[in-house]
């Protein structure tokens, strides 16, 4: 059942993120940071590292995929999939403490991105 759940979530998640930049819905991102730093991500090959601005978690996307984090067509980061979460309902991404940095202020906690799969 996990795996029906896991495949129509990636379905769902492809075809949104295939739909032209101004059609795509808003999701909420967060960011995790000191509390896990050098724990091993969920990938077991990574060490977390909230200072690396390329580390993200997704609960279905596969490890390694590319995902491009948006907050205006301008104003983005690539990020690379390499941990499970975030596990709080509404929220469909965690990115590291300095990925979150480099789309907003850290203070803000929470944000409104568009994302797109690149592999």
């Amino acid at each position: 059942m996990k795996t029906i759940t896991a495949i129509l979530s990636a379905a769902v998640f492809y075809w949104v993120t295939s739909q032209p930049y101004a059609e795509q819905p808003r999701v909420t991102a967060s960011y995790y940071g000191e509390a896990y730093r050098n724990n091993t991500c969920a990938d077991n090959k990574t060490v977390f590292d909230p200072d690396n601005p390329t580390l993200a978690a997704h609960r279905t996307l596969p490890f390694g995929t590319k995902v491009k984090v948006s907050i205006t067509k301008d104003k983005f980061i690539v990020v690379t999939i390499v941990d499970r979460g975030p596990f709080v309902k509404g929220r469909e991404i965690d990115l590291s403490k300095a990925a979150f940095a480099k789309l907003a202020d850290t203070r803000a906690g929470l944000i409104q991105v568009k994302l797109e799969v690149l592999k």
